[in-house]
């Protein structure tokens, strides 16, 4: 009886006892912590090696953390840092008896010998800060997550924010030896020379990559119209070349126009067939067998289009890197800036102030991931209202002066034929039908030029300036017009006949 009735005792004993084995505890190395600090103290080349990787927080005992600033305070005010100097840099602030007293900093520096490992041993406990803080970082997601009064996409921008934070905090760049940039800005001149003198992502454009030497990776271009100048088919006929011709990855936001109407333009580019025609169906069986062809290059060009109206910064942030990461997309077009938003409920100020923001965040998206960013920009009405020839300039930029300051090239589509001039504004007064100007305002990096472009109105097409090339095709094309249907199929490839097939139409 005696066993029975002492056996419930003993089960409600046991069942106080605590299992810790299953149990969690923040990330940490405490015993390198100790290890770190007492090298500190004992010698000051390990100060010098970790001054720049560690911070008080990084130590997740705050007796550590208390002895760390301490050393830092000395090192700042160019004092020694050994045991006496931080036991009585620890006595002014007040915090040595905290910390343990003179006891515990004399243990410390009986655990090492020497700083050789200071470093692998600080980036240990860097590690263990970061895993801590992604911890942090998560439960405040999670219990934000559960809060309906919050903006789910207030809730995602802070969390990526806070995350961008822990990269940028604890990832330092540190400083590259004179020998190291040699060798890079020489393989660099190397590439370029293997390149054709390009160092970036070539527009098509010749006259514009030898004025830009491609589109920089980082930065920010803005190339800006008004109305009907352009935009878009400008765009449309650089990606095309881009893609097609280079097989460069290309991605465009197309804040305006559909994704399918955006494709049915280049269609109409890729393929000399008007766009009306496209949009009725309205084709002969000629036209259709080119089609055929010519739609097939399109199909495989690494061209990625997003068409979600009312696009935000954060959202772009989020695609842009989904992109570059899965698609290595070395260009970002977006059409255009004055449609997208911060994406923000918090107010942000009035609209310039909000365009001064996404900018700024544009070009910080550039750096980011490495590439350049091409975003399409709407001019004030002030251009219609302006005497002569109505060219626009920097102060044109509609809404925001800090575009201008952010981008790295500010340029202008410009078409005088649109008012209806029949020349150009120079001294030879040349005609200017069916051709446009690509005005670089603002380069940072380069020389400021009036570059003239061939543009084709019916197909929504710019290319390069050829008289010569534009005479040939167009005599062939208007004489091929005056046979029959079932002639101009035999003699499609007449047409085309000492034409290269590289120069894009």
């Amino acid at each position: 009886m005696e066993n029975i009735k002492s056996q419930p005792a003993k089960s409600l004993k046991t069942s106080k006892i605590i299992n810790l084995e299953k149990g969690k505890i923040p990330p940490q190395a405490v015993d390198l912590e100790e290890a770190v600090l007492g090298a500190m103290m004992i010698d000051k080349k390990g100060v010098v090696e970790v001054i720049d990787l560690l911070h008080p927080e990084a130590f997740y005992k705050e007796a550590h953390q208390d002895i760390f600033s301490a050393i830092i305070t000395l090192f700042h005010n160019s004092k020694p840092t050994d045991l006496l100097t931080v036991s009585n840099q620890l006595r002014n602030d007040g915090k040595l008896d905290k910390v343990g007293g003179d006891y515990f900093l004399v243990s410390l520096t009986q655990k090492v010998s020497s700083s050789a490992h200071i470093e692998y041993h600080s980036r240990i406990i860097l590690q263990k800060f970061i895993q801590r803080k992604l911890i942090s970082i998560s439960s405040d997601l999670i219990e934000d997550a559960y809060d309906e009064t919050i903006d789910v996409f207030d809730l995602l921008d802070d969390a990526e924010s806070k995350l961008f934070e822990v990269t940028q905090g604890n990832f330092k760049k540190t400083a590259e030896t004179a020998e190291s940039l040699v060798n890079q800005a020489l393989k660099k001149i190397q590439d370029i020379s293997n390149t054709e003198g390009l160092s970036g992502v070539p527009s098509g454009f010749t006259q514009i990559d030898k004025l830009t030497a491609g589109w920089q990776p980082q930065d920010l271009i803005i190339i800006a119209a008004r109305p009907a100048m352009g935009k878009t088919a400008f765009v449309i006929s650089m990606a095309k070349n881009i893609a097609i011709t280079k097989n460069i990855p290309v991605a465009v936001f197309s804040l305006e126009m559909s994704s399918v109407q955006l494709i049915t333009r280049m269609i109409s580019s890729e393929t000399n067939l008007e766009s009306s025609k496209l949009r009725k169906g309205n084709l002969e069986k000629f036209e259709w067998e080119l089609l055929q062809v010519k739609v097939e290059n399109l199909s495989k060009a690494p061209i990625f289009i997003d068409d979600q109206p009312a696009l935000s910064v954060f959202d772009l942030r989020a695609k842009a890197r989904r992109l570059v990461a899965q698609h290595k997309i070395q260009l970002i077009i977006i059409d255009y800036l004055q449609l997208m938003t911060t994406g923000s409920s918090k107010s942000v100020g009035n609209r310039e102030q909000e365009i001064s923001t996404i900018s700024r965040n544009l070009k910080a998206l550039a750096k980011e991931l490495n590439i350049p960013i091409i975003a399409l920009s709407q001019l004030s009405r002030q251009v219609e209202a302006r005497a002569g020839h109505k060219r626009p300039m920097l102060s044109d930029l509609r809404e925001s002066g800090a575009i201008e300051q952010d981008a790295d090239i500010v340029s202008f589509l410009y078409r005088p034929e649109y008012y209806k001039f029949d020349t150009w504004d120079d001294e030879e007064q040349t005609p200017c039908q069916g051709q446009a100007e690509f005005i670089v305002a603002k380069h940072r990096n380069g020389g400021i030029e009036n570059i003239r472009l061939k543009f084709i109105d019916k197909l929504a097409h710019f290319s390069d300036l050829d008289e010569g090339f534009v005479t040939v095709f167009h005599s062939k094309m208007n004489s091929e017009s005056d046979n029959v249907s079932s002639h101009r199929t035999a003699n499609l490839g007449e047409a085309f006949e000492g034409i290269d097939d590289n120069v894009p139409f």
